[in-house]
């Protein structure tokens, strides 16, 4: 490449999401769809977990010796990789208006209705595994209900319009499978029989909803109602993510009915448990920090408790000697 820009050839990227659960090697819905993108893509890369921020609208990030492209910066990390002339597998397809009006319903309505699904319309538990477990419970209490607040805000819910906001939601899911399953036939990929950024996104998308998401899960439900979109998901997941590894497979669809169902019976949206294993040092140092944290803030809350009793005593004896007599 030109300019100074990095060598496809020797490139070794570093992808910073969170970390495996739910037999996906990451179930970060925002993090899911980069990596798959550098398998499509055949990159070299190394694969980072940050246990410490969940919050954090940087990830996830890639990096590259002194070059960092960030998921908050313009387009997040795909198209940063594309402008940077790393990896650009859209090369053919981005002029192409159907190509443009399908990415932009995938990371519109779909991603609108994981955020729903994940913060607002569950019990949180899959949440809470994929952010929070590393966390203390009142710290991942409190950013859960921050984030549910975030997303409530971002998705313009409200007490009065709730139940419309849902309906809207479901609607536009509806929609676009259907749109998504007429586009993609019996064809391995949407467009030019090979990968693109919209099949990262969408492959993300679908993995998430399939295995992260609960069996009682509406979005899983109208996803598995299409049978093709299903068989999509399971066999690109066997060719770019298992390798090797044994993992759960894609529960099967059933064309005939959309409501919500239990899969087949070999299917659990539960993970099965896994040895333990020993936590790494980075991992004890945060645990540390946090009860400090904690020990610390509880300390502060007595002191301020105590001065305030105590400048309401003083005030009550100087009110005294003054003499003020108040009917």
């Amino acid at each position: 490449m030109e300019d100074g820009r990095h060598q496809r050839d020797t490139l070794t990227l570093t992808l910073v999401a969170r970390k495996p659960c739910f037999s996906l090697p990451t179930a970060c819905p925002n993090c899911l769809p980069a990596y798959i993108y550098l398998k499509f893509a055949n990159v070299p890369f190394t694969l980072e977990f940050n246990l410490i921020h969940p919050d954090s609208d940087q990830i996830p990030f890639v990096e590259s010796g002194d070059y960092v492209a960030y998921n908050n910066e313009n387009g997040g990390v795909l198209q940063k990789l594309k402008e940077e002339g790393i990896v650009d597998l859209d090369a053919e397809v981005s002029g192409v208006p159907e190509w443009v009006s399908f990415k932009a319903m995938v990371e519109s309505w779909l991603a609108d209705a994981v955020l729903y699904e994940l913060w607002v319309g569950s019990d949180g538990k899959s949440a809470h595994k994929i952010y929070y477990s590393d966390l203390p419970w009142p710290i991942g209490k409190i950013l859960y209900y921050k984030q549910v607040y975030a997303v409530k805000q971002l998705l313009g819910i409200t007490s009065e319009n709730a139940e419309r906001r849902e309906e809207e939601i479901y609607r536009r899911v509806s929609v676009a499978y259907s749109a998504l399953s007429a586009k993609l036939g019996e064809q391995t990929f949407f467009f030019e029989d090979r990968p693109t950024s919209l099949d990262a996104v969408f492959l993300g998308h679908s993995l998430f909803t399939l295995l992260a998401l609960p069996e009682t899960s509406v979005l899983r439900s109208k996803l598995l109602a299409h049978a093709n979109l299903v068989k999509y998901a399971e066999n690109l997941k066997m060719e770019y993510i298992d390798a090797s590894s044994s993992s759960s497979s894609v529960p099967q669809s059933d064309p005939s009915s959309s409501a919500p169902k239990r899969g087949p019976s070999h299917w659990s949206s539960k993970p099965k448990n896994k040895p333990t294993r020993e936590k790494t040092e980075e991992e004890k140092k945060f645990k540390r920090r946090a009860k400090y944290f904690l020990a610390t803030q509880l300390v502060a809350v007595l002191i301020f408790l105590s001065i305030l009793g105590g400048s309401n005593d003083a005030e009550v004896e100087l009110d005294d000697d003054d003499g003020f007599d108040y009917e």
